[in-house]
C-alpha cells in the first residue's frame, strides 16, 4: 500500500472518529436550542412522528471535513496547490446557504425557509465564482470530456459557463431532494465520494483526493446517528454542502459529465418531481407516482426506509463502478 493511499485512509478514519464524537455533543445541543425539524404536511403521514428531530446535523460532518482538509495538507498551500480548498469553499458556501434556510425554518417557523428566488440567486453566484476561480488555477479547461469515448470537445467559455452554472445549481438541488428519508442522502453520497477520491488519486492529485476522503469518513460517522431511526437530520445545511461537494469534485477533475453516472439517483429523484408536476398540471390533478421525490413513491408502496436506503445506495455503487470504467483510460 502506497503512502498516499495510507494517508487517505487515515484521513477518512480520522474524520469518522471526529464526526462520531462531535455527534455526542451536537445532538444534545440542537435539542437544547429547540432546532427540531418541522415535517411538511404533504409528505407521508407517518413521517409526522419525526417532528422535533434535530436538524442542521450536517454540521457534524462539515466541521471535521473542513478541519482535516485545511490542516492535513499545509505544504500544498505553500506550493500554490489549492484546488481542494476551492471545492471545500464551494461546499461551505452552499452549506452556509443551507444553514440560513434551516435557521429561517427553525427560528422563524417558516417551514419552506428561504424563498426559491433567494436560494437560486445565492447558489448561482456561488457557482459562477467557483468556476471563475477554478479556471484561474488551470484545472478547468472548459473542454467537455466524454467518458468511455475518452474524447473532449472544446466549448466557448461563455457557453461552458452557462452550462456549468446550470449543472452545479441543478446538482446541488438534486442532492437536496434526495435527503427525504433517514440516511438516504448520506448513504448515496458516500460511494460518490469514494469514487472521486479514487479518481483524484488516479489523476495524481493526492491533495484533491483529500477532500472526498475526509468527507467519506464524515458521512460514515454521521450515519451512526442518521441511519433509521434517525436521531438527527442533516438539514439543508448538510444536503446543500453535499451537493456542492459532488459537483465541485466533478468540475475540479474536469469531467462534469460523469455526474450522469455517479449522480444517477440524484437525477432520478429530480426527474420524478418534474414529471409529476408537469403531468399533474397537464391532466388537471392526475399523478404518475404515488408521491415524489421517487423515494416516497416506493415508501408509499410499502418499502421500508432501510430497503430504500439499501437499494438506492447499491444502485449508486454499481453506477460508480461503471463510471470508473468510463474514465479509467483518461489517466492511463
Amino acid at each position: 500500500m502506497s503512502n498516499i493511499v495510507l494517508r487517505l485512509l487515515l484521513v477518512c478514519l480520522g474524520s469518522f472518529v471526529l464526526t462520531a464524537l462531535l455527534g455526542r455533543v451536537l445532538i444534545p445541543a440542537l435539542h437544547a436550542l429547540k432546532a427540531g425539524q418541522s415535517i411538511r404536511e404533504i409528505g407521508p403521514k407517518w413521517h409526522q412522528v419525526k417532528s422535533g428531530t434535530p436538524t442542521m446535523g450536517g454540521i457534524m460532518f462539515i466541521v471535521p471535513t473542513a478541519l482535516l482538509v485545511i490542516f492535513c495538507d499545509l505544504p500544498a498551500l505553500r506550493d500554490g496547490v489549492y484546488d481542494h480548498l476551492l471545492v471545500l469553499g464551494l461546499a461551505l458556501v452552499y452549506g452556509l446557504i443551507g444553514f440560513l434556510d434551516d435557521f429561517v425554518k427553525v427560528r422563524l417557523h417558516r417551514n419552506l425557509g428561504l424563498t426559491a428566488l433567494q436560494k437560486l440567486l445565492l447558489q448561482l453566484a456561488a457557482a459562477l465564482l467557483f468556476l471563475w476561480l477554478l479556471r484561474g488555477t488551470g484545472s478547468l479547461t472548459y473542454d467537455l470530456y466524454v467518458p468511455f469515448f475518452n474524447v473532449s470537445f472544446a466549448i466557448p467559455w461563455p457557453v461552458y459557463l452557462i452550462f456549468a452554472g446550470f449543472v452545479i445549481v441543478g446538482c446541488v438541488n438534486a442532492v437536496n431532494l434526495t435527503d427525504g428519508i433517514d440516511g438516504l442522502a448520506a448513504g448515496v453520497t458516500t460511494p460518490v465520494m469514494v469514487f472521486f477520491a479514487a479518481a483524484a488519486y488516479l489523476w495524481g492529485s493526492d491533495t484533491l483526493a483529500l477532500f472526498p476522503a475526509a468527507l467519506t469518513g464524515g458521512l460514515l460517522g454521521f450515519l451512526v446517528y442518521n441511519f433509521h431511526p434517525a436521531k438527527v437530520f442533516m438539514g439543508d445545511t448538510g444536503s446543500l454542502f453535499l451537493g456542492g461537494a459532488v459537483c465541485g469534485m466533478a468540475f475540479a477533475l474536469d469531467m462534469p459529465l460523469v455526474l450522469i453516472l455517479v449522480g444517477i439517483v440524484y437525477i432520478v429523484e429530480t426527474v420524478s418531481v418534474m414529471m409529476q408536476v408537469t403531468y399533474f398540471k397537464l391532466t388537471h390533478g392526475k399523478r404518475i407516482f404515488r408521491m415524489t421525490p421517487i423515494h416516497h413513491h416506493f415508501e408509499m408502496g410499502g418499502w421500508s426506509e432501510v430497503k430504500i436506503f439499501s437499494v438506492f445506495t447499491g444502485v449508486t455503487v454499481l453506477m460508480c463502478l461503471l463510471a470508473w470504467l468510463g474514465i479509467f483510460h483518461r489517466f492511463g
